[in-house]
């Protein structure tokens, strides 16, 4: 897997509060333009969102299910975007005494995506990633004074 890590002044509960809300998946999430369910319990294991990617009108519905949940610190991901495949994500909350670190794992798990070299896959990766951080730290902190 490939790691990408970024530091924020918001508190492990304000980013958990962002990552706990599947409707604010789209708002952080590169590559995913809008969300049309999330299911009861999110983000408890086994529960999902229901998101479109791509750019109308040539989106893609599909699903990211939660494969474990421990609230505050971690949420494991399996995202699908067929035909491209399946990635397995982690989003790991490690407190520091100014505020978070964020650090988040990608892989490809299935599909065609898997066949890529894996320099080349992690190479695409990693700056739609350091981007997602971005905008997951920008929530998290405008949630109100890094609670």
């Amino acid at each position: 897997m490939v790691t990408v890590e970024r530091f924020t002044p918001a508190s492990p509960a304000a980013v958990w509060a962002v990552l706990a809300d599947g409707w604010a998946y789209a708002n952080w999430v590169v590559g995913t333009s809008s969300i049309r369910d999330v299911d009861p319990g999110w983000p408890e294991e086994g529960a999902r969102i229901h998101h479109s990617v791509g750019a109308w009108p040539l989106t893609i519905d599909d699903t990211t299910h939660s494969q474990k949940c421990e609230p505050g610190r971690l949420l494991k991901l399996r995202a699908r975007g067929w035909p491209l495949g399946e990635a397995d994500v982690e989003v790991e909350l490690v407190p520091d005494a100014a505020g978070t670190r964020i650090v988040m794992r990608e892989d490809a798990a299935q599909g065609p995506g898997r066949f890529v070299p894996a320099p080349i896959r992690w190479a695409s990766i990693v700056p739609r990633n350091k981007e997602s951080l971005r905008r997951l730290a920008r929530l998290a902190e405008n949630r109100g004074a890094y609670s």
